[in-house]
């Protein structure tokens, strides 16, 4: 589940909820309240709404990506010669071509940072206060345990020793430990390792360049994939309980790897019940919200100028509603972990088929979500969820239930075969021509109309006026609920294939179509003359 809100910024937005309100455990009281909220803000969310239907989300920066190129290369950014003030902060710091884009007040907040992280794991301090804070936790806990249990206390004495011994071990281990890494990435500046800056940068810009804020931030990561053993997550094993929920797909038009997350999926009462059901499924869950997290990030690149972050698209869909207090409490707990720990790792988070319940959840969750993570959002009604994905992925990437192209092990088309574009204008038709030049081509092809309500057909036309038009496909009426068409043909004379679009209605249609000439048959019902 795939949001920075931050990672995957996963998924659903972050919901404050009071400690009073999570200890009481009365679902209906806080229902209550929730609905009674929503019901106030009524004109404010519809204000909202309206806004939304015609919100055009601009594209922050140029495409350097079509449809005919490779999506996962990543972009790199020339060089230029560093300022004076550069030249005091390490000859590491100067080779970092990222830099170039951060003010002076950012460059000396980085080198801040760096010089922190320096001084804390040469001395064997990263984790001195954490240390601190688990003796404490664990004096507390020892009192209330003695309160509650006198018969017992050496027993507990001995249990509680045990487990501090353990936490001083551990911590001791991570303290001297100067080859420690994130993400495959060394943390120690000195070591002259690029990719340090980018991922340092990360937390500075989740704590706006304040310095001592993003290295808390930083050093509480790092101790909490410690805790929970975050590095070893990719070998765990959850079967196939959740491949429904969340998977990743293709890139975006700037090489961000895309991932889906399907909540309508949890609307399946067995599923609901075996996923948020009880804590420790909750729990087990989240888990594995964090291992997709860590597969996401094995495709990004931590270089310079490479593409370090990830677009998330949430399909509502089918999506139960906020009234489900367990769907809500495991949100709430996979956002915050997520946002905490990964932070600036979603470059979008799209939400697509929004429903109006959605706006009214959102508009009371706004206040609590920082300026930097609400401009990452989109939302995207039903009507609209192809033509503003086209934004952001090729239509090569976009999978057919979206409107797009992309059929999952396609044995006949990939990315890189790219596909084109053409816009039918209302009460016209347009011909599509696929050459076949030569006698024994194997054609084949696809095609989709945004929105379709379209008359379609397909012809072969031979080269030799004398000879037969041949219908490969009669016209018929295409409803909007239709997928993309593929279809194939193999000539036995010269000519061309022509698929026709007819637009009836006074709304303009664009039309996505790709085709190749393949060797052999295809896997598509092939057409022969």
């Amino acid at each position: 589940m795939a949001m920075d809100t931050k990672p995957g910024d996963a998924c659903m937005p972050k919901e404050e909820v009071s400690q009073d309100q999570e200890l009481s455990g009365n679902v209906k009281e806080e229902d209550i309240k929730v609905n009674n909220e929503a019901l106030n803000m009524e004109n404010e969310i519809k204000t909202f709404e309206k806004s939304l239907k015609d919100i055009e989300v601009k594209d922050e920066t140029e495409s350097s990506y079509n449809d005919n190129e490779n999506p996962n290369k990543s972009k790199e950014k020339k060089c230029e010669n560093s300022s004076t003030n550069d030249k005091n902060r390490g000859e590491g710091f100067l080779k970092n071509c990222a830099l170039l884009d951060l003010n002076e007040h950012e460059k000396n907040a980085l080198a801040e940072m760096r010089s922190k992280l320096e001084e804390a794991i040469s001395t064997n301090k990263l984790f001195e206060g954490l240390k601190k804070e688990v003796k404490e936790e664990h004096d507390d806990q020892s009192k209330t345990n003695d309160e509650k249990q006198n018969n017992k206390e050496g027993e507990l004495r001995l249990e509680i020793v045990g487990k501090s011994n353990v936490e001083n071990e551990q911590i001791q281990e991570i303290e001297y430990d100067k080859d420690i890494s994130i993400w495959g990435v060394p943390l120690l500046p000195s070591k002259g390792d690029e990719r340090t800056d980018v991922i340092l940068e990360k937390f500075l810009k989740a704590r706006e360049f304040k310095a001592n804020d993003a290295f808390e931030m930083f050093r509480n990561t790092i101790w909490w994939r410690k805790q929970n053993k975050i590095d070893s997550i990719l070998e765990e094993d959850f079967g196939g309980d959740y491949d429904s929920v969340a998977y990743i797909s293709g890139f975006d038009l700037e090489g961000h790897p895309v991932c889906y997350n399907v909540y309508g999926v949890f609307g399946d009462a067995e599923l609901y019940n075996k996923t948020f059901g009880t804590e420790e499924s909750r729990q087990r869950f989240l888990r594995w919200r964090l291992q997709m997290m860590e597969k996401q990030i094995q495709k990004l690149n931590f270089k310079p100028g490479g593409v370090s972050s990830l677009l998330q698209i949430n399909d509502l869909e089918n999506t139960p509603g906020p009234a489900r207090k367990d769907l809500r409490i495991a949100m709430k707990q996979a956002v915050g972990t997520l946002q905490e720990n990964y932070p600036e790792f979603v470059h979008r988070n799209i939400f697509i088929n929004v429903p109006f319940w959605y706006y009214a959840f959102n508009a009371l969750l706004s206040p609590f979500l920082a300026p930097r993570t609400k401009s990452k959002f989109v939302f995207i009604r039903p009507a609209r969820v192809t033509e503003t994905l086209l934004k952001y992925v090729p239509a090569a990437e976009i999978p057919l239930r979206y409107g797009g192209l992309k059929r999952e092990k396609d044995p006949d088309f990939s990315i890189k075969d790219g596909s084109s574009d053409v816009i039918v204008k209302g009460g016209s038709i347009e011909a599509i021509e696929i050459p076949a030049p030569e006698k024994g081509c194997n054609l084949i092809w696809d095609v989709t109309v945004i929105g379709w309500e379209v008359n379609y057909k397909e012809e072969f036309v031979p080269e030799n006026e004398g000879s037969y038009t041949i219908i490969i496909q009669k016209e018929r009426r295409m409803g909007w609920q239709e997928e993309s068409v593929r279809n194939s043909f193999k000539n036995n004379e010269p000519g061309k294939v022509v698929l026709t679009v007819e637009n009836s209605s006074f709304k303009k249609k664009r039309v996505l179509y790709r085709y190749k000439t393949i060797e052999g048959s295809t896997s598509s019902s092939q057409h022969s003359l």
